[in-house]
């Protein structure tokens, strides 16, 4: 059995591997050196190998992402319909969590502006800021970033509301849990509203114009999901326009973004280039390494995989 990793793995990662399925032939690639002729021949592929290069391979028995985010990898004609895909659900929820709370205090606190002022050489006064403990928190999209997001926010003392696509039992650190189809409601409620949502069909353009009007003026907009959850024209209108506070997005739509997009220009606006969910937090690669381990072990033992995706909806099932 041959076995492409194409992830950035340690020497221990690489035993850690390798122990989930002894005799088999791992091979260690970038995404891009990785040739078409190992792609085919692999029966495991660890890692994001690119899309449009595994060209529905009837050897893959398994896809495991090193990604949440599964948009890429479901569409038609991308993977043969007897491969079984595997997200990283899981492995991100500390440092994309972390990374999204960290702007969410920054803008409340108006950190991005006074930073702009030191590189301008000015002493000056940002103004009014607001308080995470005295927050609502609309937290869209409660997988388990979502979840630690919203758990960082109540650690604080933030009122947490969740918002997901289907009913679930309570969730410890959310105060409230609704469905998609009341978010309407909840809007005008939070003073901060975050979202962590995937890529999909049902998912893109959630945050319309109509849905930036119903929010405070003084409310802030986090995004560490996909890009094109948001229209992008209405979210830089309420910026400039006083109807939203701020924003902080680490995904936007298209990646990278042109360099003449008004988001690199307005001052309330706080942009990090989708890096929250990278390897810069050394525990990630660790959790997607067991994940990735585990699933190895399973399809050599002829077991369930975990965090297998659903190919309708995008999700894990």
């Amino acid at each position: 059995m041959q076995i492409l990793v194409v992830l950035p793995v340690t020497e221990l990662q690489k035993k850690q591997l390798e122990n989930a399925a002894p005799g088999a032939a791992f091979l260690y690639r970038s995404p891009k050196d990785a040739t078409a002729e190992e792609i085919s021949q692999s029966r495991i592929i660890v890692g994001n190998v690119p899309a449009d290069r595994i060209r529905a391979s009837e050897n893959l028995l398994l896809m495991q992402l090193n990604s949440a985010g599964t948009d890429a990898y479901i569409r038609p004609g991308v993977l043969h319909p007897s491969t079984k895909l595997a997200n990283a659900t899981g492995a991100y929820s500390k440092a994309v969590a972390e990374h999204l709370f960290a702007m969410g205090i920054a803008l409340q606190k108006n950190l991005p502006l006074y930073r702009d002022m030191q590189q301008q050489h000015v002493w000056g006064d940002a103004g009014r800021v607001t308080s995470m403990a005295d927050a609502t928190v609309l937290v869209v999209g409660m997988g388990d970033i979502g979840t630690n997001f919203a758990r960082l926010c109540k650690g604080v003392g933030a009122k947490t509301i969740g918002v997901r696509r289907r009913y679930a039992d309570p969730v410890e650190g959310v105060d409230e849990v609704h469905l998609t189809e009341d978010l309407d409601a909840l809007l005008p409620r939070a003073d901060v509203i975050a979202s962590f949502l995937p890529g999909t069909g049902a998912t893109k353009g959630i945050f319309s114009r109509e849905r930036f009007a119903l929010m405070k003026p003084s409310a802030i907009f986090l995004n560490g999901g996909r890009g094109n959850a948001v229209d992008q024209d209405a979210l830089a209108d309420a910026l400039q326009n006083g109807r939203l506070f701020a924003a902080g997005l680490d995904v936007t739509d298209p990646e990278p973004l042109p360099a003449d997009h008004i988001f690199w220009t307005l001052p309330n606006l706080f942009l990090t280039p989708h890096i929250s969910g990278g390897f810069h937090l050394p525990e990630t690669l660790d959790r997607i390494v067991a994940i990735a381990a585990r699933n190895i072990m399973h399809v050599v033992n002829g077991e369930p995989i975990e965090n297998e995706v659903d190919f309708e909806t995008g999700y894990r099932k």
